[in-house]
């Protein structure tokens, strides 16, 4: 790619997508990026999309990889990108991830190895680590200002109607419905890992089954409703991990220092961040306790008015100034299998009753041998003998009454 001319990006899977195509194309001078091209399996949105961004829109992504850009935004099925930015990178595109990063074990090796072997840069997006609070707390922490990580808290609850969830979940199959409740995580770790620059090194889990006397009951989840992840992290600190489906939204975060602790709020403003320090800690320019509205470090004029609160703008960003500089960003593809390995681990520890499940890290090819065949998967599409169902319980058939509500809801949304 020349300097002078901007990073040509295509984005697959528009109901996501269209969120970062909004931001590319309002920041598009900030990022010197510009859309290319569009993929999708639903025609008809893709045609509206296609159309008002006047780019090329595909339904096939062979042919779509064979379109003249720089680099690809997967936000395809939450246990499909691996396969999908594998071959992105063997095209020669550089890569930007949504979560999670690859589906089994063995997916996460032949990642690895492939975004080791094509030299182009591959970003993990998770954005929570980029909202202005977690911002704020990171820099607190390489501060100084409440010491080491001893025990953190993430939380990420986001209960849902029948109804909605239906919407968002639009098939007996869809990823949605099937996978377990350890696995959507990322919202939860990553911001901990972000403040920290720790990494988690093993985990044990117990899952929520859901409840008969849940009133909302007339979707299709064959998975638990939540689940609970303690990790081990690299310096010896617990973290606690609690999402997703419970009831009261809210998404929390907590660190406890060697002198001092810092949160984000639970009611009021939730963009606030309170610090703390018990008396025998403070330092003479210290105050007792404090809450206020941080910034962010940079941009707190744009980034508000894009996407998740201002949180895309910087993975948009890091991800074009990665691709500019040719450096690898902070949320590489090592980082993005930590996190994504949280919950694929976790779920065997729940059906282990809590057990404990290493976190290997894939920096280290010795350490990718041991996995490279690890297919361990709670997907349908890879049900046989001695794969696990989605539910610690065990196999869950859905009412036919809750199918024949989602199939209602299905028939009446536009996008499948």
């Amino acid at each position: 790619m020349s300097k002078n001319k901007n990073i040509r990006v295509g984005v697959v899977g528009i109901k996501r997508g269209l969120e970062y195509i909004k931001d590319i194309n309002k920041c598009s001078d900030i990022f010197n990026m510009e859309l290319a091209a569009i993929c999708d399996i639903e025609e008809k949105l893709l045609n509206e999309i296609s159309n008002q961004y006047k780019v090329e829109g595909y339904t096939n992504y062979d042919k779509f990889l064979e379109h003249d850009m720089d680099a690809v935004i997967l936000c395809n099925y939450f246990h499909e990108h691996a396969p999908f930015a594998i071959k992105a990178l063997q095209a020669g595109k550089h890569v930007m991830s949504e979560v999670g990063a690859c589906k089994t074990l063995g997916e996460g090796v032949s990642l690895v190895r492939a975004v080791e072997k094509s030299d182009k840069i591959y970003l993990f997006s998770e954005n929570y680590p980029y909202t202005r609070y977690i911002q704020e707390m990171r820099k607190l922490y390489k501060e100084d200002a409440v010491g080491e990580i001893q025990f953190g808290e993430g939380e990420y609850i986001h209960p849902c109607s029948e109804d909605g969830f239906n919407q968002l979940a639009m098939g007996l199959n869809h990823w949605r419905n099937v996978k377990p409740a350890t696995y959507y995580c990322t919202h939860s770790i990553g911001p901990i890992m972000y403040i920290t620059d720790t990494r988690p090194t093993s985990v044990n889990a117990l899952c929520i089954p859901f409840s008969q006397k849940d009133k909302q009951n007339l979707h299709v989840r064959i998975h638990d409703i939540a689940a609970t992840i303690m990790c081990h992290m690299s310096n010896d600190a617990v973290v606690v991990l609690n999402g997703v489906s419970l009831r009261g939204d809210g998404v929390w975060y907590r660190v406890h220092g060697t002198r001092g602790f810092m949160e984000t709020m639970r009611t009021g403003n939730k963009q606030m961040v309170r610090i703390k320090h018990n008396s025998m800690d403070l330092n003479p320019d210290e105050e007792t306790e404090k809450i206020y509205l941080p910034n962010f470090p940079n941009f707190n004029d744009i980034a508000p008015l894009t996407s998740h609160g201002g949180a895309d703008f910087f993975v948009l960003y890091n991800f074009a100034e990665a691709i500019k500089t040719n450096k690898q960003p902070y949320h590489d593809v090592y980082k993005g299998i930590d996190m994504t390995l949280v919950g694929i681990q976790a779920y065997r520890s729940a059906l282990a009753n809590g057990a404990p499940f290493e976190i290997p890290n894939f920096r280290d090819e010795n350490v990718r041998k041991k996995y490279e065949n690890d297919n361990w998967s709670p997907y349908p599409e890879d049900y046989a003998l001695g794969q696990p169902y989605s539910s610690v319980k065990g196999k869950i058939i859905p009412s036919k009454e809750a199918i024949d509500n989602a199939k209602r809801v299905w028939n009446e949304h536009p996008y499948h």
